[in-house]
């Protein structure tokens, strides 16, 4: 009797529907993933439809995308968080904020994640790794990355008896282009030749001048700028040129968010802009155009630019392994290719490109690859401590330049005495 009801006991003990009030079931990993829209509704589709993906196959995790603004918007907002102790647990902001996330000791470097071997971080292109790694760290998994690029009208092209499928290849054919492409009546031009813009991000469509004058902006390590370098002062006297020498671009301040309007309505017919406006101008433009790599002078070159994945120190570890999961989710060549097709972002490593649906896509519009073919040609975008007062300094220089209010050689002088100035703590 007794092993009778020992045995009974013991079924009991094992039966799962009496068992089940002791178990209890694990709450799924939350991750809040700040985003930076100022792009426009299709990307929040996107990123929602990526989430909402991972969570299907990781019923575990969920991820929270919130919008954030701007890309300055989105740091400001992720700092002041963290700061208040509701920091998020990832986000994606800009390259360049890399030394500014570090100096704030907010962010984890990648090489200490769960799940975030070498080779993983090892296949992206170098050229976007560059404003990733400092210190021996990666602390940016490149995502939303970009260059500048040109687009031309073709129309406008063969309207001034140019060849629509040779765009210029150096800076004087830029220059003879441009006067054949400017179009007037009377005193008033109806069709500029060229338009590089200088509101929003003037340092960065400056760096591709200063690259191709084969110079740098700043050092690895982020505590020296290089600004009164004679290069980089003849790179702005080029860039002023276009307007008040060669009278082929309009002057003063040239708004970066009209300039692809000012494309689409004929005001223009060569464009600077990045390789994020390609869907949007191929989507768009209603004529024929091309889209080249920029224009040599002593050499070829572009910034890199664009955003990359970060993960806060907020983040618990199992947070931490969730977030290195979507990371790696959101990398996939497969989706990088859609990425990449979807918002004409560059695809951010070699496999991508390598998938069937990409060279299905490159095949039916070359003009998708230009991006990636100037990566050999591309630098790190201007990153350096105190990144937001030290670029302030150029952009205010160069806009002075650029209205008439200053010379190049000074402009460029007292932009690096400030720099110096903010730097000087950073350099040991």
């Amino acid at each position: 009797m007794l092993i009778t009801r020992r045995a009974a006991l013991g079924a009991l003990a094992a039966s799962p529907m009496l068992a089940a009030p002791a178990v209890r079931a694990q709450a799924p990993v939350q991750i809040t993933f700040n985003y930076p829209v100022a792009v426009g509704g299709p990307i929040t589709k996107v990123i929602d439809g990526y989430c909402a993906d991972f969570e299907r196959a990781n019923p575990g995790i969920r991820i929270r995308p919130v919008y954030t603004g701007t890309y300055q918007d989105s740091i400001t907002k992720a700092l002041t968080a963290a700061r208040g102790g509701d920091a998020p647990q990832m986000a994606c902001l800009l390259s360049t904020d890399m030394f500014t996330l570090v100096d704030e000791d907010v962010v984890v470097s990648w090489d200490e994640l769960p799940g975030a071997e070498k080779g993983w971080m090892d296949s992206f292109y170098p050229g976007f790794m560059e404003n990733s790694r400092t210190g021996g760290k990666t602390w940016g998994i490149p995502f939303q990355r970009s260059t500048i690029v040109m687009y031309y009208n073709k129309d406008a092209f063969k309207a001034a008896g140019l060849d629509p499928e040779t765009p210029p290849k150096d800076w004087a054919e830029q220059v003879a282009f441009a006067q054949k492409l400017t179009r007037r009546q009377g005193d008033s031009v109806t069709q500029w030749g060229i338009q590089i813009p200088s509101s929003g991000f003037p340092y960065w469509l400056f760096q591709a001048l200063t690259t191709q004058n084969d110079v740098r902006l700043m050092n690895e390590a982020g505590n020296r700028t290089f600004f009164a370098d004679p290069k980089v002062a003849e790179a702005l006297q080029y860039w002023t040129d276009l307007s008040a020498r060669h009278k082929v671009q309009p002057s003063g301040i040239v708004e970066w968010g009209t300039t692809p309007r000012d494309f689409f309505e004929r005001k223009v017919a060569m464009m600077w802009t990045t390789t994020g406006n390609l869907t949007n101008v191929k989507a768009n433009a209603p004529f024929p155009f091309g889209v080249a790599m920029l224009p040599a002078g002593r050499r070829r070159g572009s910034p890199t630019g664009g955003g990359n994945l970060y993960v806060f120190k907020s983040a618990s570890p199992a947070q931490r392994e969730a977030a290195v999961k979507f990371a790696r989710f959101l990398t996939e060549p497969e989706r990088a290719a859609q990425w990449g097709i979807d918002t004409g972002y560059v695809a951010t490593s070699p496999a991508a490109w390598e998938t069937p649906k990409m060279k299905e896509y490159v095949a039916g519009f070359p003009a998708a690859a230009v991006a990636r073919d100037q990566l050999p040609h591309a630098v790190a975008e201007l990153s350096t401590h105190e990144n937001q007062r030290v670029t302030k300094a150029l952009n205010d220089g160069l806009q002075a330049v650029l209205t008439g209010r200053a010379q190049p050689v000074p402009a460029m002088a007292q932009a690096q005495a400030e720099a110096d100035r903010i730097l000087r703590a950073y350099r040991g």
